[in-house]
């Protein structure tokens, strides 16, 4: 391709990215050869380039609404299903600028993914890309609106859940004092307030964790992720808490699938899940994770032979700080994070997480995520 023709298709992306539209004047001399080349079935040469050089998410459609070409934030942000655009009201716009011919910039809230309830906050602007194509162009705001919402929460659980550890700290530091001359006191109450040092810990480290989900995108290390691999890394994370209590873990087998999300996000989720199950198990018993496949989502389950969950119950357990049994809870360490961070990981890879529990015969939690159908694009390391 003549690399004249580049100049004027950098500028329309460029005008497109801006927010604006840039009227880009072609010499009589050279339509004939931007008409030539529009008139063929490909993207014109430098495109790919071009979209993979952006920071935004990009597709690029032909005149049947097929993406032609899609960078990975388009496939994160889930934008792109089966070769098409997965969002109804996108598809609208495009074939109004089509219609028309004239740019559109436009702030939407549509749903990430086929899957799951959770909302995106875009900016998105589409124009023509020559007379064939046409460039969609999309800004994740997600962030930006998820902050406000943090800040707010963060500070109205933390001022009520760290009350309770801070007051039994303080009175055991009291209580270890006054018992100074007695070395069995002394040992006993140093031990419950290492018990309740350990507790806070672990409840701060949860809370920084549960907002630092809340207030990121999975778009920033996004790649396609094994889900075999992930299954087994969270069944080694609790192996060893599960033979100490008599429960037996017990894995699916290979599947051979993949999703498009964070790795590390991911084990944390199914880490969480497990361990769960080993912790409102009763021994001897077993904790099953499996993995199946559809033909548009993959789903993992946890599935444990423990006390199980009133019904009245159910719709509660992804609340911060609940906890079915408060005994068992304070017995443990369990801090009634655990499936609010779960719900978060899901939330943002585009899935959903379901339940089904009956009192006495145990529990089941299912990660529903969308299933990697054909090779996103990766994105250059390095540029030149």
């Amino acid at each position: 391709m003549d690399s004249a023709l580049l100049v004027p298709l950098a500028l329309a992306i460029g005008a497109i990215v801006g927010g604006g539209a840039v009227a880009i004047v072609v010499s009589a001399a050279r339509r004939g050869r931007v008409a030539a080349e529009v008139t063929s079935s490909s993207v014109p040469d430098g495109v790919d380039q071009v979209i993979d050089a952006l920071e935004s998410a990009a597709v690029v459609l032909d005149p049947s609404n097929n993406v032609v070409t899609a960078s990975p934030g388009a496939y994160a942000l889930g934008l792109v299903w089966h070769r098409s655009l997965a969002q109804p009201t996108l598809v609208s716009i495009v074939d109004d600028v089509r219609r028309t011919g004239e740019p559109v910039t436009q702030e939407l809230e549509i749903s990430r993914g086929p899957l799951g309830d959770v909302s995106l906050h875009l900016v998105v602007r589409v124009a023509r890309l020559g007379s064939r194509f046409i460039l969609l162009i999309a800004d994740d705001r997600t962030e930006s609106y998820r902050l406000d919402a943090v800040r707010r929460d963060f500070v109205a659980n933390i001022s009520h859940e760290l009350k309770t550890p801070i007051g039994a700290v303080g009175l055991l530091a009291e209580a270890l004092e006054q018992a100074s001359d007695d070395p069995d006191q002394v040992r006993a109450f140093a031990q419950r307030l290492t018990t309740e040092a350990n507790r806070l810990a672990s409840m701060t480290q949860e809370i920084i964790e549960l907002s630092r989900l809340q207030a990121i995108d999975v778009l920033d290390t996004a790649e396609e992720v094994k889900v075999d691999d992930v299954v087994q890394a969270a069944i080694d994370k609790n192996r060893v808490a599960a033979d100490s209590l008599g429960i037996t873990l017990v894995g699916g087998g290979e599947k051979r699938l993949r999703v498009w999300g964070d790795e590390a996000m991911l084990v944390t989720a199914v880490h969480n899940l497990i361990a769960n199950a080993i912790q409102y198990s009763v021994p001897p018993s077993r904790v099953g994770i499996g993995v199946s496949g559809t033909e548009d989502t993959i789903e993992i389950a946890v599935t444990d032979q423990g006390i199980g969950i009133p019904d009245d119950e159910l719709d509660r357990v992804f609340e911060r700080f609940f906890r079915v049994d408060q005994a068992r809870s304070r017995s443990t360490g369990g801090t009634g994070l655990g499936l609010s961070i779960v719900k978060h990981v899901v939330q943002n890879h585009g899935g959903e997480i379901r339940v089904w529990s009956q009192p006495g015969r145990g529990s089941t939690f299912t990660i529903r995520l969308p299933r990697v159908l054909e090779a996103a694009p990766t994105r250059s390391k390095a540029r030149t």
